[in-house]
């Protein structure tokens, strides 16, 4: 069975990753923009790990690890803040929230 090209996972980086941005721009529940991150992350994730493999490095697979690592700590700190955001406004639209503002 023959390998699968490069370029294949390369361009379903890129439609995950295009993907992801769509619905941090379009959607308003910051859940849902928390998922779109993750799913742009792993977009990125997969581009590391295919460039990795087609080059012969560790590097790809070393850099997977950070951004796994970050993305767990990016959702521990936004879900956090969203729980403060949601006790104090008793809303989480970001359309409604504006903490900014006096």
């Amino acid at each position: 069975m023959p390998a699968v090209p490069t370029s294949y996972y390369l361009g379903l980086s890129g439609v995950l990753f295009t993907i992801g941005m769509i619905g941090v721009l379009i959607k308003r529940n910051p859940i849902v923009i928390f998922m779109c991150i993750e799913l742009m992350l792993n977009a990125v994730n997969l581009s590391f790990i295919a460039l990795g493999r087609h080059f012969g490095h560790m590097a790809g697979q070393m850099m997977v690890i950070f951004v796994m690592a970050i993305a767990a700590a990016e959702v521990a700190i936004g879900l956090g803040i969203i729980i403060a955001i949601f006790r104090t406004k008793e809303t989480i639209n970001i359309d409604e929230i504006n903490l900014l503002k006096y």
